[in-house]
């Protein structure tokens, strides 16, 4: 809910410091509404990401299984990725995703929640979708950086997972937890 004390800063300079693939750095000097000058604040520029609560006819879980080498370790997560130039909308990207990481398509979806993994450093949302009654109806197409498995998991090992913090992409966390707490599966 936005409210009369809702501020922003004013962008007095601006300039990159990298700009790869996968890092580009931005310095900005930034003004509060409050007079203060801050002189070198860091924005990480990302593209949008995508995420995919799937869930099979019979009422299995999705998930995906991933070396992410910042923790190094093995995680689940949910499918997902960024959201391409060519992708006319989130829901295409979540689409486009879920089949090339999976084989996974087809059932019904919906828009579920819009998050920003951390909105004081990166400048980009994350889209989470649900899709129900999702069926194989391919094979994986990974690129050529990606390592991915994936397994069904009933909703009693999607419980533990949480409890036990075993799921630790937090954009994919909340997802999952809101998800539960809706459903009253909690």
């Amino acid at each position: 809910m936005k409210t009369a004390n809702d501020k922003k800063a004013t962008v007095l300079s601006s300039r990159y410091l990298e700009h790869k693939p996968w890092l580009t750095v931005r310095e900005d000097k930034i003004q509060l509404a409050n007079g203060v000058i801050i002189p070198e604040y860091f924005v990480l520029e990302y593209p949008d990401w995508v995420n995919v609560l799937a869930i099979t006819k019979d009422k299995k879980f999705l998930l995906v299984r991933q070396y992410r080498h910042g923790t190094g370790t093995t995680n689940y997560e949910l499918c997902g990725g960024c959201v391409d130039k060519e992708d006319a909308s989130p829901l295409v990207a979540a689409q486009r995703e879920l089949l090339e990481e999976t084989g996974f398509g087809k059932g019904t979806w919906r828009f579920n929640l819009k998050m920003s993994a951390n909105p004081s450093t990166s400048n980009n949302w994350t889209y989470n979708f649900i899709a129900e009654g999702v069926e194989q109806v391919g094979k994986q197409h990974l690129d050529g950086g990606e390592d991915i498995s994936f397994e069904l998991l009933s909703l009693d090992e999607i419980k533990t997972l949480l409890k036990n913090n075993e799921i630790i992409q937090s954009v994919h966390a909340c997802a999952l937890w809101k998800y539960l707490a809706e459903n009253h599966l909690l």
